[in-house]
């Protein structure tokens, strides 16, 4: 139980601290999961609770701005424009999703499409810094409709493991035109029904079948992911005021590679 335990609070560490960073949250759970896992069926479930976790944070860090019935009529709509867009980019990923989850977990969530996924993605943050490119909207209510549907179309690319939905949404954004800053406290917001319909999808599929002890580490790596990932989107959001985003592209190449070779050298050394 007292292991339990520690699984819980390093796997809701990784999950509250990877989230919304574009390095992939499941990624880097899938990977430390060869390490500290629990049965499997729990696993799964325990993913979806800690992902959870993660996203009330966002919901609690930004509650002032995403509570659309408070005494300002003219806040209250820009509010509900901004829930309309994200319900709106969520759209293609639910129905990918619906079609295709099952064929995708089933296929790709293995260390090798994990490590591919980093390289490559590292790669494209790595470039896209250097076109040094000049964005054009540089705030959510000059966003439209139709860049936030393309936006979501492209975080899509997330359901891939390793890709990283923060890493999707920010390098959609940007490429359509969005500022540095506005691309990742977008990638925030989308991440709510994104996360929500994501999880719902999966606890209805697994269902919430548990024991006292199960219910216990599902609470405490909830709690740890929420309070990890609060102070993370706080970060975040301060570092890409004053810095680009080419230290995650580098950091997801040598973790990309360094799992390859852990992946291949046993099969290399034999």
């Amino acid at each position: 139980m007292v292991f339990d335990i520690f699984k819980a609070i390093v796997l809701g560490i990784v999950e509250g601290f990877t989230e919304f960073l574009p390095i992939s949250s499941t990624g880097h759970l899938i990977l430390v999961n060869q390490v500290f896992s629990f049965e499997k069926s729990f696993t799964i479930l325990f993913d979806i609770v800690i992902q959870l976790g993660a996203v009330l944070s966002v919901l609690f860090y930004f509650r002032k701005r995403l509570w659309p019935f408070g005494k300002d009529q003219e806040k209250n709509k820009e509010i509900l424009n901004l829930w309309q867009k994200t319900i709106i980019g969520v759209l293609p990923a639910i129905v990918l999703g619906f079609f295709l989850g099952d064929t995708i977990e089933e296929k790709l969530f293995n260390p090798v499409t994990v490590a591919l996924a980093l390289i490559l993605g590292g790669i494209i943050l790595i470039l896209i810094e250097r076109k040094n490119r000049k964005s054009r909207i540089g705030s959510i209510k000059n966003l439209s409709f139709k860049t936030v549907f393309f936006i979501g179309l492209i975080q899509c690319l997330a359901m891939i493991p390793g890709v990283s939905r923060s890493a999707a949404t920010i390098i959609g954004a940007i490429l359509l035109g969005a500022s540095r800053s506005l691309a990742t406290e977008f990638s925030f917001f989308l991440a709510i029904p994104t996360m929500i319909a994501a999880s719902g999808y999966s606890l209805l599929k697994y269902g919430l079948l548990m024991s006292s002890s199960e219910f216990f580490i599902l609470a405490v790596g909830f709690i740890v992911s929420f309070l990890t990932a609060l102070v993370v989107i706080k970060f975040f959001l301060y570092y890409v005021q004053k810095h680009d985003f080419k230290a995650f592209g580098y950091y997801r190449i040598v973790l990309g590679v360094l799992i390859l070779l852990l992946f291949f050298l046993p099969a290399i050394i034999s």
